[in-house]
C-alpha cells in the first residue's frame, strides 16, 4: 500500500525530524511511505480574518493539487477520535478497497473547508492542541503502530 503524509510546512527542529525519519524507515517494511512537505504561507502579523482565510484557502489549494487518488484522512480538531486499535482496523479495511491512503496535516491555521470536504475521514489526535510539526511525529508513530497491530506484532504500550 502507498501511504503518503502531506504536510504544510517543514520540520525545523532536528530532534523531531530525526524521530519522524525513524518511523518512516520502520514503515518501509509494511508500506511505501512518503512524506510530502508543502510550503506554508506567510501569515501577516495581526492578520485579519480575511487574511487568515486567504492563507487557508491558498494552502488548501496546494493540498488539493497534491492529493492523489486513494483514501484521504484529514487531521482536524473537529475530527473523530479513534483509539490506536480502531485506527488500525480502519487502515486494514481501507487497504482492502484502496491502494493508497493520504494523511493530511495543515499549517498553523489548520485545514481549509475544501480539504475537509474532500476527506473520506476527519481524524482528531485528541482535544489537546499540538503544533503541526509535533502532530506529524505523533501521526507517523500511530501509522507505524497500526501496521504493528495489524501484523499481530508486539509493540510497546
Amino acid at each position: 500500500m502507498n501511504v503518503e503524509l502531506i504536510c504544510v510546512g517543514k520540520i525545523k527542529e532536528a530532534c523531531l525530524r530525526e524521530a519522524v525519519d525513524e518511523y518512516a524507515k520502520r514503515l518501509g517494511r509494511f508500506c511505501r511511505f512518503k512524506i510530502t512537505e508543502l510550503a506554508d504561507r506567510r501569515i501577516p502579523e495581526n492578520a485579519s480574518a480575511a487574511e487568515e482565510r486567504a492563507v487557508l484557502e491558498a494552502e488548501g489549494a496546494d493540498i488539493l493539487r497534491t492529493l492523489g487518488k486513494g483514501y484521504t484522512v484529514a487531521l482536524c480538531v473537529e475530527g473523530k477520535e479513534l483509539s490506536s486499535e480502531e485506527l488500525a482496523a480502519k487502515l486494514a479495511d481501507v487497504s482492502q478497497r484502496a491502494s493508497a491512503v493520504n494523511f493530511v496535516i495543515g499549517g498553523s491555521l489548520g485545514l481549509s473547508d475544501a480539504v475537509k470536504e474532500r476527506a473520506d475521514l476527519r481524524l482528531s489526535l485528541g482535544r489537546i492542541t499540538l503544533p503541526h510539526r509535533l502532530a506529524r511525529l505523533v501521526l507517523a508513530e500511530q501509522i507505524y503502530r497500526c501496521y504493528k497491530i495489524n501484523a499481530n506484532e508486539t509493540y510497546h504500550k
